[in-house]
């Protein structure tokens, strides 16, 4: 059994008097990741410093990284985008979807697993499905049973986050799986507000594509994004056609023999200029840190952080979903009846407690940086929202 994992706040450069509970906004750069970036900027001084081989090394080590984190035997079957629409938007492309059949999603997911499936039905005259939670106790469990009623034999795709990113909401994507398979539907995953922090095993769940954005819980800087494409996806069409897509790319001097094949695995559906020389050497330095930390040791610290915090908004009356069926490290408070949004958020900037207000829920996502003082900070603020 793994050690617990202690607060790692001096791994990042936050202001000591900022309660930062908002990694779902946006993940701080880890100071190894900023230094390495700058170094890395600093290689562009002289290109001549720049080898060919480093077109195709850093971006295979980050492939290795994001595979092993998520369960990917074969890192060839990850591909390199800028962020999760582009990656949703080559899924689409290539998954054929008829008349009269559906996709579903669920109610408020994040726009960039959801334009490329409504367009994609309105062509193909299919009917956009959308899970819908009732309110009130057991919202997260009625949610699990909503997406999968919604799923049937005229099901064509099934996409869909892990963890809801307004109020946290987990979805059991190992059932949700095993209906796509049993429908014959594609299941599309958006990772981006769960893996890095919370274990995600392709194996287990068995998704035609997972795509995750890496400026969130992998800790990396905007526009690096990793997918993960499965075998559906192996003789398809990608968004653009690379020159270090095709086969062979390799060899510069021969760039000019034009070939039609294709790298192996998911490559072809790689970003132009996927080889970022700043970008990537810092998306790899993050994904180490992650893969030291581990996610299922950054889910106990987050449970762990804030039990108490919890229990203390809930005696002032505040809720917050089962943990069965929400993450430790990304949850909404829901308020209390008679809450002025105005007023909360004035404590919250008196406070200095960064979170977000999604949908109907004040959103919080602590992560390994955070300690007791940020737990303190908060309560505090709800309790003068509600005095």
């Amino acid at each position: 059994m793994s050690e617990p994992l202690g607060c790692q706040s001096e791994a990042f450069g936050l202001p000591e008097d900022l309660h930062f509970l908002n990694c779902a906004y946006m993940g701080p750069l880890p100071n190894v990741t900023e230094e390495v970036g700058i170094q890395a900027l600093r290689r562009k001084r002289v290109p001549v410093d720049i080898h060919a081989a480093d077109f195709f090394d850093t971006s295979d080590e980050l492939r290795r990284l994001f595979a092993s984190l998520v369960g990917v035997a074969d890192s060839r079957r990850v591909a390199l985008i800028p962020g999760v629409s582009y990656g949703v938007a080559a899924a689409a492309k290539n998954l054929k979807v008829r008349r009269g059949q559906n996709v579903v999603l669920t109610q408020e997911q994040f726009p960039g697993n959801v334009h490329a499936w409504t367009r994609l039905a309105a062509e193909s005259g299919a009917e956009a499905r959308f899970a819908t939670p009732p309110e009130g106790p057991g919202r997260g469990e009625a949610w699990n049973e909503a997406l999968l009623a919604c799923i049937d034999s005229g099901t064509a795709v099934v996409a869909v986050p892990h963890v809801h990113w307004t109020d946290g909401t987990r979805f059991d994507l190992v059932e949700v799986g095993r209906k796509c398979r049993e429908v014959g539907a594609a299941l599309v995953v958006d990772g981006t507000q769960s893996v890095g922090a919370l274990p995600f095993d392709v194996g287990e769940v068995q998704p035609d594509a997972l795509v995750v954005a890496g400026y969130k819980w992998l800790l990396g800087p905007y526009s690096v994004g990793m997918a993960y494409y499965g075998p559906r996806f192996d003789d398809g069409v990608p968004l653009e056609e690379t020159w270090i897509g095709r086969e062979k790319s390799e060899d510069f001097p021969k760039l000019v023999r034009y070939r039609d094949g294709y790298q192996p695995g998911a490559l072809r559906y790689d970003v132009a200029e996927r080889s970022n020389f700043a970008l990537v050497p810092m998306s790899v330095a993050s994904l180490k840190l992650i893969h030291g930390w581990k996610p299922e040791r950054i889910q106990s610290y987050c449970a762990a952080l804030t039990a108490r915090a919890l229990e203390e908004a809930a005696s002032l009356g505040f809720s917050v979903e089962d943990p069965k069926w929400r993450a430790a490290h990304l949850f909404g408070l829901r308020m209390p009846a008679g809450i002025d949004l105005a007023v909360l958020k004035a404590a919250l900037e008196r406070g200095k407690v960064v979170a977000s207000l999604r949908g109907s829920a004040l959103r919080l996502s602590p992560n390994v940086y955070n300690d007791g003082g940020d737990m303190e900070a908060l309560v505090q603020v709800l309790r003068e929202t509600v005095s």
